[in-house]
């Protein structure tokens, strides 16, 4: 017996010093972190960093946290971050954000607010801390502007990486999904100014594996952000009310995020978006007879007339309809 209570009461010794190591190392490691940033030209703050959990967790918690990037212009402030852990499985933690966030980029400032914002990520064990795998969900998500007409809303908001581990190159998996999602009143009320589309949208879903030219890691945040340089768009599809649009194709981006690649949009009911584009005043109502009928040959040789295949060109910076360029094409860079 008493041999059996000395390997106990060792055990327990043992085990209470790993925990005090390894929660010290926790927030020592972060306390230095932000002292790094704040010598890079950052705003980085808390007023405090509290570890709990013992003897199974490591649970940090920072207080009153501010970050801001001058390089970039973004900004992020919150009262707590939270981040769980296992004692004994520390690369797969647990993120919990407050009901109420703050995020300024250089052109706006937003406010963000939910009933449970929530992350479970999991990293490789190597000192850049690779991300290997990532779900975050967001009840009850409001993102506001600057006042309750440029405020858009979700029921529930889910997203999902996970690095593709057959490839050498960091290719990630994404998956987005938002379910009630409810555009910015402004918003809704430039595309349907007349009213006939219900408030929110049936769904809004994304499926796409995108190549970055660097892995998500801690580095994404202390020093830049990975940029896109191929995206397969498997299927992003919206539906709102009668209209419905699906998405898919190939892109490739250059160092200076221009797009090259075609992407095919099917639009269902597509009488009814040329409608909306006539009433919102996208299209001038003396061009939409023209274009109805144009559009209207197109869906009858493809087979479905309520249904419209059209093939968008990316290259030279704009973006083309066949031969007809209609913009100029998006910049797909992270800041």
């Amino acid at each position: 017996m008493r041999v059996l209570l000395a390997v106990i009461l060792l055990a327990t010794l043992g085990w209470s010093g790993y925990w005090y190591m390894a929660s010290s190392g926790v927030q020592a490691g972060l306390a230095r972190w932000l002292d790094e940033r704040r010598a890079e030209g950052w705003v980085a703050e808390t007023s405090e960093i509290t570890v709990q959990g013992y003897p199974n967790r490591i649970d940090t918690t920072l207080s009153d946290i501010e970050l801001a990037d001058p390089a970039t212009g973004l900004a992020w402030s919150a009262k707590f971050l939270q981040i769980l852990a296992l004692s004994y499985r520390p690369n797969h933690v647990i993120a919990i954000w407050p009901p109420a966030q703050q995020l300024a980029t250089p052109y706006d400032r937003f406010e963000l607010a939910s009933t449970d914002m929530r992350a479970s990520l999991i990293l490789m064990p190597n000192s850049e801390l690779t991300l290997e795998r990532l779900t975050l969900t967001a009840d009850d998500l409001a993102i506001t502007r600057e006042d309750a007409n440029h405020s858009a809303e979700l029921t529930r908001l889910t997203l999902a990486a996970e690095r593709v581990a057959v490839d050498p190159e960091p290719n990630y998996r994404l998956g987005l999904a938002a379910d009630g999602f409810a555009p910015a009143l402004r918003w809704r009320t430039q595309i349907d100014p007349r009213g006939t589309l219900p408030e929110t949208l049936d769904a809004l879903t994304v499926d796409m594996t995108v190549t970055f030219d660097a892995p998500w890691d801690r580095f994404a945040i202390e020093r830049a952000r990975p940029q896109p340089r191929k995206i397969k768009l498997r299927l992003a599809e919206a539906r709102w009310g009668q209209l419905e649009l699906l998405v898919a194709g190939d892109l490739s981006v250059d160092e200076a995020g221009m797009p090259t690649g075609r992407l095919t949009v099917k639009a269902r009911n597509w009488r009814d978006i040329l409608d909306l584009g006539v009433a919102s005043g996208a299209v001038p109502e003396g061009l939409a007879g023209s274009l109805r009928d144009g559009l209207g040959l197109l869906s009858q040789l493809a087979g479905n007339p309520n249904t419209l295949d059209l093939p968008l060109e990316f290259a030279r910076g704009r973006v083309f309809l066949g031969p007809v360029p209609i913009g100029p094409a998006p910049v797909l860079r992270l800041r």
